[in-house]
C-alpha cells in the first residue's frame, strides 16, 4: 500500500482536480446548467467518486480546498509565529497576505470562484457558513497576542472584523477590476484605510 502521506496527497489533489474543473464548467455555462456528472466525466472519474470529496455540485464550487478546516488552524500558527514585537493588527494581516498570495497564484480559477459565488446567493451563505467555523480560533489568538480577553473585550472580535473586511473588499474590487491590479495591493490600501481611521480620501 503506498505511504499515507502519498494517499492524502492523492486526496488533496483529486479535490482540486474537481473544484477547479467545477468552477471552470459553472464559470462557462451557469451553476443550473452543470450537474455532478458533468464535474466527474471532466475530471475522468465517477459520480461515486465525487460524492466521496463533496456534498454536492454546490460545495465542489465553494470549497478550493479539501483541507480547508485546518487551514484554519494554520492561519492560527501564522499569527503566534509573528515576532513577539508586531502587534496583533500586523500579524493578522501577515497571515492574511497569505492566504491572498495563494488565491492571486490562481487569478482566473478565483475570479471566477468569487464571480459565481456573487452570483448565487445560496453559495454565498454556504461561503459564509464555512468561514465562521474560523472566526472564533483565531479571535482567541489574537487575543493571546494583545493581552485581551474575548469574552470580555471587543477588540479581538472588531480587529478580525476590521481586517477581514478589508481582505473582502480588497477581493471584490480585484474581481471588478478582472484581477487588473494585483490583490496584495488592494489588500494594502484597504489596511493602510483602516490605519487612519477611514478619513476622507480627500
Amino acid at each position: 500500500m503506498p505511504p499515507a502521506g502519498l494517499r492524502e496527497r492523492k486526496k488533496l489533489e483529486t479535490h482540486r482536480t474537481l473544484a477547479t474543473i467545477a468552477v471552470r464548467l459553472v464559470g462557462e455555462r451557469g451553476l443550473d446548467h452543470v450537474t455532478v456528472e458533468d464535474i466527474a466525466a471532466e475530471a475522468g472519474v465517477s459520480a461515486r467518486t465525487f460524492f466521496n470529496y463533496f456534498a454536492s455540485k454546490e460545495d465542489s464550487v465553494v470549497i478550493a480546498y479539501a483541507d480547508h478546516a485546518e487551514r484554519a488552524h494554520r492561519m492560527v500558527g501564522r499569527i503566534t509565529a509573528q515576532p513577539a514585537g508586531i502587534g496583533a493588527r500586523d500579524a493578522l494581516v501577515a497571515a492574511l497576505r497569505e492566504d491572498l498570495a495563494e488565491i492571486a497564484g490562481h487569478r482566473d480559477e478565483w475570479l471566477t470562484r468569487i464571480r459565481i459565488i456573487k452570483e448565487n446567493p445560496g453559495l454565498t451563505l454556504r461561503a459564509m457558513s464555512l468561514s465562521s467555523e474560523a472566526v472564533e480560533p483565531i479571535v482567541a489568538a489574537i487575543a493571546r497576542r494583545s493581552g485581551t480577553d474575548p469574552a470580555k473585550d471587543v477588540f479581538p472580535s472588531l480587529l478580525l472584523s476590521a481586517i477581514g473586511g478589508a481582505m473582502n473588499a480588497a477581493l471584490m474590487l480585484w474581481r471588478d477590476l478582472g484581477g487588473r491590479r494585483p490583490l496584495l495591493e488592494l489588500f494594502d490600501e484597504a489596511v493602510a484605510a483602516l490605519a487612519t481611521g477611514l478619513a476622507d480620501p480627500r
